[in-house]
């Protein structure tokens, strides 16, 4: 009996259905699926179409097309190839039409299954228009503190020199933090292009415009397949172009440079510019086109030969670089140009030095799209003319001070300049010449004047033909040979005639050579034995000096143990030692000097004994008199074909091996030699030329008995009974099969016990609710065969019936890359719905129709969690409960399901978040915010309100932002505030950061005033005073009496400062300090230690002001300080008052009184803070009092700001 049915599998790639036919796949069989599926495609009417396949299975798949509303039998519509090379099957549809656009289907189909996958045709109708343009896969839009991805799109396409322009463009000074994700980028791009391409671009010019008011840009491109359908795009989308220089956008293709140009380019015409080869991106450029006009324009100039000439021009607008160009060559800053713009970026200067012939002409300044032209002259004089014939190079000059190539030294025909008369002239002139050693060489030039003679110089030596060339004159035509060059014909050969003369340079070279014959030799394969020596020797010729270099299979070879390499002025000699048979691979030579470099290629056969045959052996027929089994040749034959193999032959349960012969070199044997029911054992080996192999020893093979039976299938089960079926074995062992015998295995021992020797059909010794397995084997003459693979596990118990839906599905948690279900057990409806044994959880995109099943075998909880999602994608899920008697009905969830995480607000991680960084001036602000938000929130930062600059770097991920000063500077200071939003909410932290630097001393330290008792110091500023409002004075006290230093104010806004308290009869010195947040700064500068030597004596004064309070203005938020200055004698009492009301007892105002220096500080103002504060200071004497107003401002703009940013 025989059960199958097909079954559907999960192909890797999504969208790709596989069926298998079997139930079971042999061993190193597979079912077919893609490797790499077509894409969908859209054409212009007219335009070829062309989907690509790759396809795996075993044995390999055959691939068909087919299409959804029709045939596809018309060849002259339809063909299909497969590409060896590329391994690719693909379908070309000829000619695209409007009806042809449908879904077309590709089958890859073997023996054991197929696999299938569904594609879109799309076709555009007519030509197309700026209304049927096709949008290509946009560039992402760049994030607040990201790298902007056109940045790094062009820096994939630009050359390494324009890596510094292109930054700076956007902003980043800094770019070297950049490079290894760029390499990275750069090598998956080449990755990419390698499927399109044979070769990298090469020779890519990026966009300009041309004098002739055309914007060009231009590549080296080698296609892989010359059908290839080439895009442009702008923006992402795709204009149209065709091989028309007069059309708005066109191609000009000649052999493998491609030329794309844009016709009268307007501001519209900028954009970001991508080539596309099928749907591989392979260069970027971008067009800018600013709005710019010339304020004063470039003009024309003569100059005398060898000096320089200056071209300079203004603009309307600033710009970093213009184009300049000499006719239709763009000109680069270095060597023979220098290119300067000034600082306001409005002045650019072309310089062309030391000036010759050759530099006349048209010059161009391009900004944008406008452009300046000018032209150079360039003037000999009578001594350098006179010079240039001295030294026989003045004909390179085309003449009095021309060049050479013609008018005034414009095209060669030597007419030099104006006023030298009507004489005969060059109409063609000299041209540098390139010859080899042993060739001919040709020099040649025409004259006006057929009747004209001239004369030939060589490094201003007179040739005649007794110097071994040939002087041919031929009409105008005047033509010097030399037959054989040789190295010292390396020379400037000058052309005289009537006072005119042209010159050029003859370059011999002498390249590496290599003769024939011995080539010839050299080429042979060398082939030894393993052990032996190998030797190459080659003899050659060419200039010295030479580099030789061996290579074995295109590794470089070095002298070693065995490896020698011996080289002289004419020979190289390489000699491999104790060879083995892993040398066996390809020799090669390459030699190089300055003039060129040429290879030779051998082979090194090491010939050895073969390896063992490979296995497994696979038995093709076991019969009553006859076994026949296959096996592999061996991996490596030793370099020589096998001729024979060697088998031995051994019975089971005996120690004698029989040789039975040696057969020809099929790996294929069938033994007729045998014993019905023995089992035997074999044993091969391989034989060559060089000796035998070691042997391959295959298992037990039976002699005559039967092959295992089909897997026994559960055709029923009950309670007391279970019902079993299999099929007869496909190898009956040459004889009839008398019978089975059936086994079975209760689950959770290790017996197999005998059921019974006959075909039973039911199996009935079992019990209730207990798990069993079963086996069987057939029986022939010989004997029982081996025994099938058990089936599996059956519970001996009435049938079920299906189970009903799951209850109470719901998430329980997710992820961008999973999500976590769970739900409750059906209830058992007894008769209807049974219980529930197992579960299982389908999924299918929101996009898609099919389910896809997530766990192959039933699980028995009720929870399950889905891996492998893609990010942000939607999917519908449901749940089926399962049990013996099938499947019961879907579960779905009420909704889709996207993979992120449950939606969060924002919330910084850190739970001591400091409000306060201090940075000294250069050193590098980094600034790390922790945070956790799902989705992944939009952040700003703001710094007082208001954007950051270019140069503050803000790096974001999904879990923490970064902000980053490289090189801090004090106008970096300020209140910096970050805000994240995202669907749930949003949430803000805002931090202090000040720039400072050790501070400066203050100036020279004078006394202004000497009361009775008390002592004023005056002070000259800090120099950081105006740059850092938080810059105050300490001053210190030492007296002659307790000689310590001891601080007696600190907190000093001002450059004054009353000592009071002075004793009377001491001596006291005083030094001033300036203070920062990163601390003191070394005491004020005097020509000695001590500043003052100051006798008190004792005198009573009623209170004053030395300084009184002044009028401040203080942030909201921020701390404020209030201070003044006080003197009497006895000391006056201070009483602080706002709006009248005392302060000197309220907690939250910090008063201090030290030596007459009175202060006020409120931690952290507010608007409750505004009004007027006074002092009120009285002694026995009388009283004093000063007042001020405190203005607190609030940053109403911060706010305002942030509701627009979040508002649009």
């Amino acid at each position: 009996m025989s059960y199958s049915r097909s079954t559907a599998k999960r192909s890797r790639v999504p969208g790709v259905m596989i069926t298998q036919f079997v139930e079971q796949l042999p061993a190193g069989k597979s079912t077919p699926d893609f490797a790499r599926k077509p894409m969908t495609t859209t054409v212009q009417e007219g335009k070829k179409a062309f989907f690509k396949a790759m396809v795996s299975g075993e044995p390999p798949p055959t691939v068909t097309w087919g299409r959804n509303k029709g045939e596809m039998d018309d060849t002259e519509n339809y063909s299909t190839r497969y590409d060896e090379r590329a391994r690719e099957h693909v379908l070309e549809v000829m000619n695209v039409k409007l009806d042809q656009a449908d879904s077309y289907k590709c089958f890859a189909t073997n023996e054991y299954g197929q696999a299938v996958c569904v594609v879109t045709l799309n076709v555009i109708e007519g030509r197309i228009s700026y209304f049927h343009l096709l949008k290509k896969k946009q560039l992402p839009p760049q994030k607040e503190g990201e790298i902007d991805p056109k940045l790094l799109e062009l820096l994939i396409s630009a050359p390494k020199k324009d890596y510094e322009r292109i930054c700076w463009e956007f902003g980043i000074t800094d770019f070297r933090w950049l490079l290894k994700k760029l390499k990275q980028m750069k090598k998956e791009r080449e990755d990419e292009q390698s499927k399109v391409l044979n070769e990298n671009l090469d020779n890519v010019k990026q966009i300009e415009v041309k004098p002739s008011g055309n914007a060009e840009f231009s590549f080296d491109m080698k296609l892989r397949d010359p059908n290839s359908s080439v895009n442009l795009y702008k923006d992402g989308m795709m204009i149209p172009y065709d091989d028309d220089k007069n059309s708005k956008h066109s191609l000009q293709k000649t052999g493998t440079n491609y030329v794309f140009s844009i016709k009268d380019p307007q501001k519209e015409d900028a954009g970001f510019y991508q080539v596309d080869v099928e749907e591989t991106n392979v260069l970027t450029t971008d067009f800018q086109v600013p709005d710019v006009d010339f304020v004063a324009k470039i003009k024309s100039t003569k100059v005398t030969q060898n000096e320089d000439a200056i071209f300079q021009c203004v603009l309307s607008t600033p710009i970093n670089k213009i184009t300049w160009s000499k006719e239709d060559a763009s000109l680069e800053d270095g060597g023979k140009y220098e290119i300067t713009v000034s600082e306001d970026k409005l002045t650019h200067t072309l310089r062309i030095k030391d000036c010759q012939m050759a530099d006349k002409g048209e010059y161009y300044a391009i900004a944008g799209i406008t452009s300046s032209s000018a032209s150079l002259s360039v003037q000999g004089t009578a001594h350098s003319a006179k010079e240039n014939i001295k030294d026989g190079k003045d004909g390179r000059d085309g003449g009095y001070g021309g060049d050479g190539n013609g008018e005034d030294g414009d095209d060669g025909t030597g007419k030099g300049d104006k006023d030298d008369g009507d004489g005969v002239q060059f109409v063609r002139g000299l041209s540098d010449t390139d010859a080899k050693v042993g060739e001919r060489a040709e020099l040649s030039c025409k004259l006006s004047s057929e009747t004209s003679e001239g004369r030939w110089y060589k490094n201003g030596k007179l040739l005649t033909e007794e110097d071994g060339v040939t002087i041919i004159k031929d009409g105008a035509l005047h033509i010097l040979v030399i037959k054989c060059c040789k190295k010292d014909d390396t020379a400037v050969y000058r052309f005289e005639a009537e006072g005119r003369k042209s010159e050029a340079t003859l370059n011999v070279k002498d390249p590496p050579i290599l003769d024939s014959d011995a080539l010839g030799e050299f080429t042979n394969p060398v082939i030894v034995r393993v052990g032996e020596n190998a030797q190459w020797k080659l003899p050659f010729s060419g200039g010295a000096p030479m580099n030789i270099q061996w290579y074995k299979n295109d590794d470089k070879l070095l002298p070693g143990v065995n490896v020698k390499i011996e080289t002289s002025d004419s020979e190289s000699q390489l000699r491999l030692t104790k060879c083995q048979r892993k040398d066996t691979g390809e020799v090669k030579i390459k030699i190089k000097n300055e003039f060129g470099t040429i290879e030779a290629v051998s082979k090194l056969i090491v010939l050895d004994k073969p390896t063992p045959p490979q296995g497994p052996v696979e038995i093709v027929e076991s019969a009553v008199n006859s076994v026949e089994f296959n096996w592999k040749p061996p991996k490596d034959d030793g370099g020589c074909p096998i001729t024979n193999y060697i088998i031995e032959r051994q019975q089971v349960g005996r120690n004698k091996w029989l040789k039975l012969g040696e057969i020809p070199g099929t790996p294929s044997y069938k033994d007729t030699d045998v014993d019905p029911g023995r089992r035997y054992c074999y044993r091969i080996r391989a034989k060559n030329a060089e000796g035998i192999s070691d042997y391959l020893q295959t298992g037990d093979i039976p002699a005559g008995y039967p092959g295992p039976p089909t897997t026994p299938k559960v055709v029923s089960a009950f309670n007391d009974c279970i019902n079993l079926s299999w099929s007869p074995p496909c190898d009956t062992g040459g004889t009839k099969i008398l019978g089975y015998t059936l086994e079975k295995n209760k689950i959770g021992t290790n017996y197999w016990s005998l059921v019974n020797q006959k075909e039973p059909i039911t199996v009935k010794d079992v019990f209730e609710g207990a798990a069993y397995q079963f086996r069987v084997s057939a029986i022939n003459l010989s004997g029982a065969g081996e025994p099938s693979i058990p089936c599996e596990a059956v519970i001996a118990r009435d049938p079920k019936k299906p189970p009903g839906k799951v209850k109470d599905l719901k998430l329980t948690s997710s992820s961008y890359t999973t999500f976590s279900l769970a739900w409750t057990k059906p209830k058992e409806v007894k008769g209807i719905e049974d219980e529930a044994q197992g579960y299982y959880v389908e999924i299918r995109p929101i996009e898609n129709l099919d389910w896809s099943r997530c766990n192959a075998s039933p699980i028995s909880l009720t929870s399950y969690t889905v891996l492998g999602l893609k990010a942000m994608a939607a999917y519908w899920v449901r749940v089926i409960a399962t049990n013996y008697g099938g499947d019961g009905e879907p579960q779905d969830l009420d909704n889709y399901i996207i993979a992120m995480p449950p939606p969060v607000k924002p919330r910084f991680k850190d739970r001591n978040m400091k409000t306060l960084m201090v940075v000294k001036s250069g050193n590098t602000v980094r600034l790390n915010i922790n945070y956790e938000a799902s989705p992944m929130p939009e952040i700003c930062w703001l710094k007082d309100g208001i954007p950051l600059l270019k140069h503050v770097t803000i790096t974001n991920s999904d879990r923490g932002s970064q902000l980053l000063i490289p090189t801090s500077e004090r106008s970096d200071s300020g209140i910096y505030m970050i805000t994240m939003k995202n669907m749930v909410g949003q949430e803000s932290f805002s931090i202090e950061i000040r720039v400072t630097d050790d501070p400066k001393p203050p100036g020279p330290v004078e006394l202004y005033e000497n009361t009775p008792g008390t002592v004023t110091l005056c002070w000259t500023p800090s120099p950081d005073e105006k740059r850092d409002d938080r810059l105050h004075y300490m001053v210190s006290k030492r007296d002659s009496f307790k000689r310590t230093w001891r601080t007696v104010a600190d907190n000093l806004f001002n450059n004054k400062f009353t000592v009071v308290n002075i004793m009377p009869g001491r001596e006291y010195y005083f030094r001033v300090f300036a203070k920062n947040d990163m601390g003191l700064s070394p005491p004020s500068e005097s020509p000695c230690d001590f500043l003052f030597s100051i006798k008190a004596r004792k005198n009573h004064s009623p209170p004053s002001f030395i300084i009184p309070l002044k009028r401040r203005t203080a942030p909201e938020g921020y701390e404020c300080y209030m201070t003044c200055a006080v003197r009497g004698d006895p000391t006056p009492h201070v009483t602080w008052y706002h709006n009248n009301i005392s302060l000197n007892t309220n907690t939250n105002y910090h008063i201090t009184n030290v030596c007459g220096v009175c202060s006020l500080l409120i931690l952290r103002v507010g608007p409750k803070d505004n009004g007027e504060y006074k002092v009120v200071i009285e002694n026995k004497l009388g009283n004093a009092e000063s007042s001020m107003a405190l203005n607190v401002r609030v940053f109403l703009f911060v706010p305002f700001l942030l509701f627009l940013w979040l508002r649009f």
